[in-house]
């Protein structure tokens, strides 16, 4: 045994000497600034003085965990709050939310500012009017939200309590998210909605634009694979299903060949409609009020309110409503 173990420790225990480099690490971060280098000139921005320049995802993702306690203390707080330190909780919570999106808004509205070559000037006050604007939107948001929650409740034979919807419920935690992507979104900062709609988006498999407007008492049932674009707009109390997309059916070009920006191309959905697993509804087309699309159709025409839609009247596609009911 004395003669086998100063074997294995010159062997197998002795690293190997740092001088033999495995990796080419310093050839690797050459070409790396070559290529960094190479898309900055591409996008006339040679250099990105004063160091972070955009909003941090990690940042708005501890932003929105904080804002969901916030909106739902004792079921989205922390584990040991109690009734009687709800306000407290919430105000403490608050400041500090309010104070961290308040460094994202800036961030945005600098890198904004620096894109068009403006003035920095007045930003610092600009963000702190819309971050209080934000903040007084949250007892309405929280309302909107009631209202979600109590459709998915009503609406679901499965769910068991209003609590199991708001815990359990993906579509719910997407709504969360884009009542507040929303607002950022209308308040003037669409890359901070965006990444609080793409946090959503990677947990839980639904795609809501923060552009998309969207009425109370909404309920995505399942969800994984729901699309939303930017310009739908969707009544109160509509319902709809996995795999759901309301997209466009085209996009514009400029003279240029480059894709027009901001033009309504998507759907309009009334209020009532319910639009079952796997349809697709493409264009700036009219869901009447109190329509039912069944599954799997494929809708780029306007449908009557009171309409119901199967996969054999959905193939006529002439371009007229369709009037068809079962």
């Amino acid at each position: 045994m004395s003669q086998v173990l100063p074997h294995l420790v010159e062997t197998s225990l002795v690293p190997e000497p740092r001088n033999q480099a495995l990796f080419d690490i310093d050839l690797v971060v050459r070409e790396l600034s070559i290529v960094r280098q190479r898309w900055r000139e591409a996008q006339n921005r040679s250099t990105e003085p004063g160091g972070r320049e955009l909003p941090s995802h990690a940042a708005l993702s501890e932003i929105m965990s904080n804002l969901r306690g916030a909106l739902f203390p004792m079921r989205l707080g922390p584990l040991e709050l109690r009734q009687e330190s709800e306000d407290f909780y919430v105000g403490h919570t608050l400041d500090a939310v309010l104070h961290s999106l308040l460094t994202q808004v800036k961030l945005e509205l600098s890198y904004v500012a620096r894109q068009q070559r403006a003035s920095l000037a007045g930003i610092d006050d600009q963000a702190v009017a819309i971050v209080r604007d934000f903040s007084r939107s949250l007892p309405a948001i929280r309302t909107l939200l009631d209202s979600d929650v109590t459709a998915a409740y009503q609406g679901d034979p499965a769910a068991r309590s209003v609590d199991e919807v708001l815990l359990c419920y993906p579509g719910i935690l997407a709504m969360i998210h884009h009542r507040i992507a929303h607002r950022l979104y209308q308040l003037g900062v669409p890359l901070l909605a965006r990444i609080v709609a793409e946090l959503a988006h990677g947990e839980t498999g639904i795609d809501i634009h923060p552009g998309a407007s969207i009425g109370g008492g909404f309920f995505i049932d399942h969800g994984t694979g729901a699309v939303i674009g930017e310009t739908c707009v969707i009544g109160q109390r509509v319902r709809i299903y996995q795999a759901v997309t309301l997209g466009a059916k085209r996009f514009p070009r400029e003279a240029d060949g480059t894709l027009q920006k901001g033009l309504p191309r998507h759907p309009l959905v009334e209020d009532d409609v319910v639009i079952y697993a796997g349809a697709t509804v493409l264009g700036r087309v009219t869901i009447g009020r109190g329509a039912v699309i069944g599954g799997n159709t494929w809708i780029t025409y306007d449908v009557l309110p009171g309409t119901n839609v199967t996969q054999a009247s959905s193939l006529q596609g002439n371009g007229d409503p369709v009037t068809a009911s079962l």
